[in-house]
């Protein structure tokens, strides 16, 4: 058994982490910390966590106690990752990071984005980002992992086969998406207050989200990103927007069925005619896509759904410390979700 650590384990993602370790036939959790939350029980916090874990108490962080571990999930902020993660490397087998502080290749971003010096640089570079569709053999034997954001993850498995394929301008591309409350975390703010969320819809993060530098990253574009809060819990929706080169010929059919050529062996990929919707997602690590093209405006169009704990979150670290770990890649994880 793989002995598991989840430093952060009272939030959102650490939850989401311990209930999909319940269900994974090789991790064992050894310790769970939430410093905010030491002493406290993990059912009496997550009382859907109780058939599971009646007697886990999250606890206080101790390096000494993370040293001897197999695999360590940090669901930390950004800055305090970084910190953390050298004190680890070396001694823990994977270190799988869910903040962005090894996501970026670029540090000039980090100021600009996240308000603050990155101070890990050689770690840094050694970061293999924990998207297994586009860096699966980076992943096998990794020593960090760096899970993507959740919107990233969304709107990259749209739109990077057409990428890929030249057939979309790498210029002006527009992203808009939609996601639940739980992308802002558990900590109470007046965004995620019920009064503030309840029959609401609202765009935030205006030209300067800190998902921007991360989805031109991977996708190889220039990106318009416009994020949208909506009152529901989890799911995360993306309607992409795109050129086609000069000279291109393309229609939905060929669309789709460049998908469905390049997403074909991955597990969790699913390549759908219909329109992708965040329930059909809930509660799984798939990813439904599909793609369009509009003659009128000659535009592409591509759509593609998650849960964001899941996929875009928890469930995509544990896809990516699976493959990292020389594991069964769909260990732990279902691709149905729960629907109705």
């Amino acid at each position: 058994m793989v002995r598991v650590g989840i430093i952060g384990a009272s939030g959102f993602t650490g939850a989401e982490l311990l209930r999909i370790a319940a269900q994974h036939p090789e991790f064992d959790v050894v310790y769970a910390t939430g410093d905010s939350q030491a002493g406290v029980r993990a059912a009496g916090l997550y009382p859907s966590l109780a058939a599971e874990y009646p007697d886990l108490v999250f606890e206080a962080f101790d390096l000494d106690r993370a040293r001897r571990l197999d695999l360590v999930f940090l669901g930390l902020p950004h800055e305090a990752s970084m910190v953390m993660a050298p004190q680890l490397i070396g001694h823990v087998g994977c270190i799988v990071d869910l903040s962005a502080a090894y996501r970026l290749k670029d540090v000039s971003h980090y100021p600009t984005y996240y308000g603050f010096e990155h101070q890990q640089l050689g770690l840094l570079g050694e970061a293999v980002y924990g998207l297994p569709e586009l860096h699966r053999s980076e992943l096998k034997g990794a020593a960090l992992v760096a899970t993507p954001g959740c919107h990233v993850t969304t709107a990259v498995l749209a739109l990077r086969p057409f990428v890929e394929a030249g057939l979309i301008e790498t210029t002006g591309v527009m992203i808009d998406t939609m996601t639940g409350i739980t992308g802002a975390g558990r900590k109470p703010t007046d965004t995620n207050l019920f009064t503030s969320i309840d029959s609401n819809v609202e765009a935030y993060g205006f030209l300067t989200h800190r998902h921007t530098p991360e989805i031109e990253q991977e996708l190889a574009a220039q990106v318009l990103f416009t994020p949208h809060l909506v009152p529901m819990s989890r799911g995360l929706l993306a309607t992409c927007h795109a050129r086609p080169v000069a000279g291109a010929t393309i229609s939905t059919e060929s669309l789709l069925s460049l998908l469905r050529e390049r997403w074909a062996d991955e597990p969790f990929v699913v390549v759908t005619d219909g329109s992708p919707s965040t329930k059909a997602t809930l509660g799984s690590n798939a990813v439904h896509v599909t793609a369009r093209y509009d003659e009128r405006t000659s535009t592409v169009l591509a759509i593609a759904a998650l849960d964001n704990l899941m996929k875009g979150a928890s469930g995509g670290a544990v896809q990516a410390a699976n493959v990292a770990l020389g594991i069964d890649e769909t260990a732990g994880l279902t691709r149905i979700g729960l629907a109705p």
